[in-house]
């Protein structure tokens, strides 16, 4: 019976430890929404885009959208399939090492769309707009975190 507890025990806190390190990974070590938010509070307010600029960042947003979305939702099936390995395997075995991996692959592909984006946005601005475009994106992927 006290077997059965620790063992209990200690797979909730590979559990929770695996979680703590995909929250974690998500948080701090790729910070797509943040950098996102600010680049579009200075394209919407700050630049003062034309009609045919806004018109063509409004068609690249919609399609980052449902390219955002897809990955996201792998991420999340990623998730489950390394709550399903920490579940079966109780350890750091080889199916929880191809779940990490698998999720790190997704967190990639994301981040790299992410920069996607932000490049095709910056290519419908105007030269006297980049500047302030760049000196957005330097800041957000420098800022600290608190």
């Amino acid at each position: 019976m006290m077997r059965d507890r620790r063992l209990l025990l200690l797979v909730l806190l590979t559990f929770a430890a695996a979680i703590a390190g995909v929250v974690i990974g998500r948080v701090y070590v790729v910070p797509v929404r943040p950098v996102e938010n600010e680049l579009h509070d200075l394209l919407h307010r700050d630049l003062k885009l034309d009609t045919a600029q806004h018109s063509r960042l409004e068609t690249i947003e919609k399609n980052y959208a449902i390219r955002r979305q897809a990955l996201e939702a792998e991420l999340r099936a990623d998730n489950a399939r390394l709550a399903e390995a920490i579940e079966a395997e109780h350890g750091y075995g080889p199916r929880v090492a191809g779940a990490v991996d698998r999720s790190h692959q997704a967190m990639g592909a994301l981040q790299k769309e992410t920069l996607e984006h932000i490049f095709a946005m910056r290519a419908v601005l105007r030269p006297d707009q980049t500047d302030k475009f760049d000196d957005a994106v330097v800041k957000a992927l420098t800022a600290k975190s608190e």
